[in-house]
């Protein structure tokens, strides 16, 4: 039998959930004052969250369970902070799978349609999630060397403009296509981040706008934001035009970013990438990029408040 005490004061969930977030982001790679400042940051998205511990037959306090509810596309979208419980008390997970009904049962009684959780180690129980986005990373020892003649070049004043309107666009397919947001309000959320990200354009500090080049020819165009976290330039875009795509120059376009990178003294590259879009997974897999964290989330069939 499993039950679940709600926890009224954030010292009695806050503290291991944020050691074991530490440990998570360690384990994959992300080290020291990056991977503190990344957990503070995730917690810092846990305001207004309610916790319960997860209680064994005996009522001894064996796990945790971290909810909240957003509203999302005009309804409410229940939210896993963390869902765990203590092998050593769990080994057969059978608490763990209690827990997570609970929850679900929790988000619908409060209205939730759908339930989203942000996970920063695979955890089975939700393997029947569909993806809706990655984060993902690496760690250099040293840059990729791109091809012999791919270059890349600041992007001009001039080129800005053609630039943000092609990105906006790319940015609201991506959104629609994950099923994180339709395509009004990926639109406003698109032009919203753009002007926050980049309010002097070409010319904002610590970000690097850039055009890739083959043998001198443009090939496509890059977006980096540097100390995004300590030693960590995050890219928003690397792209390449569809016209050259197929040659390799995904790749071409990775090192270039991991030169960048390197070159202004960080020493880590964080992406982002949605679900649905298995080209670029299988592209960052392959140069080495690993998983970070990843978003997750199912709709609510009826009944399950009850």
């Amino acid at each position: 039998m499993t039950d679940f005490a709600l926890l009224a004061a954030a010292c009695d969930w806050q503290p291991g959930y944020r050691q074991r977030l530490i440990e998570a982001y360690q384990a994959t790679g992300l080290e020291g004052p990056a991977a503190n400042e990344f957990a503070a940051k995730t917690m810092e998205q846990r305001g207004g969250w309610r916790a319960a511990a997860i209680l064994d037959e005996d009522g001894h306090r064996i796990g945790q369970v971290v909810l909240g509810l957003t509203e999302r596309h005009g309804g409410s979208t229940g939210r896993i902070g963390e869902l765990w419980t203590d092998p050593r008390h769990d080994a057969q997970g059978s608490h763990r799978r209690a827990a997570h009904a609970w929850a679900r049962r929790w988000c619908a009684q409060r209205g939730a349609g759908q339930v989203m959780v942000r996970l920063a180690a695979p955890d089975e129980i939700f393997a029947d999630y569909p993806v809706r986005g990655q984060t993902r990373i690496k760690v250099m020892t040293a840059p990729a060397a791109p091809p012999a003649g791919v270059t890349y070049r600041p992007m001009t004043q001039a080129e800005y403009p053609a630039w943000l309107a092609a990105g906006e666009q790319r940015y609201i397919a991506d959104m629609v296509r994950a099923g994180s947001h339709t395509p009004e309000q990926a639109r406003k959320k698109a032009e919203a981040d753009y002007r926050t990200l980049l309010p002097q354009g070409v010319a904002t500090p610590d970000n690097t706008l850039l055009v890739l080049q083959a043998d001198g020819e443009p090939i496509g165009n890059g977006w980096l934001r540097h100390g995004h976290l300590p030693e960590v330039t995050y890219g928003y875009s690397l792209v390449v035009h569809p016209e050259f795509r197929g040659r390799g120059h995904g790749r071409s376009a990775m090192a270039i970013g991991e030169q960048v990178t390197w070159e202004v003294g960080d020493r880590v590259v964080m992406f982002n990438v949605f679900g649905g879009n298995e080209v670029a997974m299988s592209l960052y897999t392959a140069v080495g990029y690993r998983v970070l964290e990843e978003t997750r989330s199912c709709d609510l069939a009826p009944g399950v408040a009850s």
